[in-house]
């Protein structure tokens, strides 16, 4: 009787009759698998990076790279890859999650340049469309013309981006000519500069709590008493914020969180372009209220100007000696999931923007599984202005029983949309007459989306509603970052619902099945002429009960209330 063979030596017998006698173990290790590193690819990127990034550097890297190159060849990442000595399929996996990145193979041809067209829903209602068809069939020269869900200049629809040249009310006349002129560079706007700020009592406050004048439980009170919350969305007190993070022991670290990437939502970059030191103070305050011992600024790629003025603006803080922890800006690559705080906090180490399982929360275990303090712009514009004038008179500015001020972002069919300071707590109804000079010319106010694209959307007959945390819930609403877009009778909720709910797909980052298959098949059903409401509702919930955040979570929101408030429309 033979004794059979067993294991993996039966296995190898059987691979050698089948595939003939194997080649010498000496060869195969001569050429490994995979894509192989060209020296001169390698030198390149030693020559552009100059030294090896830490592996939080990594989508830094990506953009240096690509903003020398045009793009990110294969090659290229290949050779990054062994520079940096991480796994190839890492870098590829990062260098492909966000959109701001063009990877193509090593023998592509690249356009000369990027032309990027807003297609989000207020874009869309002010002829986006028409724009992006009439570029694709008469293309201005080698450019690539891209569609892209937003760009932050929702008040200036629609919106191109020409390399890094945004376009307020872009026609194909005006962008073919920008393109002709090779007009790609960085506009900057009028802000407040270092100087200007200083001679106005800049930066007294943060002396004053360096210097012991200002103790942290006398600020705490201060901002518990003035009712400042997080103005990203979530409107969590800033005060507890505040002392559950210092309740964590150190190192500890602040992330602002400046990826505003949701249509209608620009009251960040109008902060950023009018009085930066006041939020770049505000940091640094929120910094030391923590025990912080690092800063990031999380600020969206479509932000250039933005991203011009940080730059500058913080090189005169540490010139001048007034920075005392290091603030790290770090530059995002398109997407919109990223404003998710743990999303975020990925990305900053230079990971894909994948939101994480909680608890911990990023309070307890953030960068790099360290205590971390997120906060938005707004919040920290506010906080100078708190500590001066007085709780009180923050508290007091605020209508309808809300407390303080807000930047609301008003766009859609009114006569003078943009960045409008006024009381937190206001109607849609006072934001449109008293701020916005009223309905477009031709336009009867129909309803508005209270909270930008995953806020829900109204009927006009529910205008009276204050625009306030809490009050907007009950609707099947909120009001998270107050972008208020506002819909007239010329506009189809069909056709608004469905834009958002595309967004939605397009933004979605895959991890999740109930959002990746969700939004798709949502979209899918919404572009046939009869919606299957049963369906539709089905879907809606299991978003909404199993995705993993937030984006998930709201993004039946615009189809829920199309159904709920307009239902003549869309059944």
């Amino acid at each position: 009787m033979v004794k059979q063979q067993t294991g993996g030596a039966a296995v190898s017998k059987q691979n050698e009759q089948i595939n003939g006698s194997r080649k010498p173990r000496g060869d195969r290790l001569r050429f490994p698998k995979g894509r192989r590193v060209d020296s001169e690819s390698l030198e390149e990127i030693e020559s552009l990076l100059g030294h090896v990034p830490a592996r939080d550097g990594l989508i830094e890297s990506l953009h240096r790279i690509q903003d020398h190159t045009g793009c990110l060849r294969h090659r290229h990442l290949t050779a990054l890859a062994e520079f940096m000595k991480l796994p190839l399929a890492e870098v590829f996996e990062v260098a492909t999650f966000y959109s701001s990145f063009r990877v193509v193979e090593d023998d592509q041809t690249v356009p000369e340049m990027v032309v990027q067209i807003c297609n989000s829903w207020v874009c869309a209602q002010h002829g986006a469309l028409h724009l992006l068809e009439a570029l694709v069939k008469n293309p201005p020269g080698n450019v690539k013309i891209r569609a892209v869900p937003c760009l932050g200049h929702c008040a200036g629809a629609p919106a191109a981006m020409v390399g890094m040249n945004v376009m307020d009310h872009a026609a194909p006349e005006s962008v073919m000519d920008a393109v002709q002129r090779g007009d790609t560079t960085v506009t900057l706007p009028g802000y407040r500069r270092l100087d200007a700020y200083r001679r106005e009592g800049g930066y007294e406050l943060l002396r004053s709590c360096r210097e012991g004048k200002v103790g942290f439980n006398e600020l705490v009170q201060v901002m518990e008493t003035a009712g400042l919350m997080g103005l990203g969305g979530a409107g969590f007190p800033t005060s507890k914020k505040w002392q559950i993070v210092r309740g964590f022991e150190g190192p500890r670290y602040v992330v602002m969180n400046a990826d505003e990437s949701e249509p209608g939502t620009f009251k960040d970059r109008h902060c950023f372009e009018t009085d930066p030191h006041r939020v770049l103070e505000g940091l640094q305050i929120a910094a030391w209220a923590v025990e912080a011992e690092r800063a990031y600024i999380y600020l969206r790629d479509e932000y250039p100007g933005v991203r011009a003025i940080l730059e500058t603006e913080i090189q005169k803080l540490d010139e001048a000696g007034i920075t005392e922890i290091l603030i790290e800006l770090r530059r995002g690559a398109g997407a919109y999931i990223c404003g998710e705080e743990s999303a975020m906090i990925e990305s900053v180490e230079g990971k894909r923007g994948m939101p994480r399982h909680r608890p911990p929360f990023v309070a307890e275990a953030g960068v790099f599984g360290k205590p971390t303090l997120v906060q938005n712009v707004e919040t920290l514009f506010w906080i100078r202005d708190i500590v001066e004038k007085g709780p009180e008179w923050f508290a007091s500015q605020g209508v309808n029983g809300a407390k303080g001020m807000r930047h609301y972002s008003v766009s859609g069919r009114v006569k003078e949309p943009g960045v409008k300071l006024a009381p937190a707590g206001l109607t849609a109804r006072q934001l449109i007459d008293d701020y916005c000079g009223g309905m477009a010319a031709g336009h009867t106010f129909k309803g508005y989306l209270p909270g930008g694209a995953s806020g829900g959307i109204l009927p006009a007959s529910m205008a009276e509603i204050p625009l306030d945390f809490g009050k907007l819930e009950e609707h099947g609403c909120f009001v998270g970052s107050h972008a208020i877009m506002v819909i007239s009778d010329q506009d189809s909720i069909r056709a608004v619902a469905l834009n958002l709910t595309r967004f939605f797909e397009e933004e979605s980052c895959g991890q999740c099945t109930p959002c990746r298959v969700g939004t798709e098949k949502a979209v899918k059903i919404m572009e046939n002429p009869e919606w299957d409401r049963n369906l539709l509702k089905d879907l809606g919930d299991v978003m909404a009960d199993a995705s993993i955040c937030g984006l998930g979570q709201a993004a039946a929101n615009p189809l829920r209330s199309s159904y709920r408030y307009f239902s003549e429309e869309v059944e």
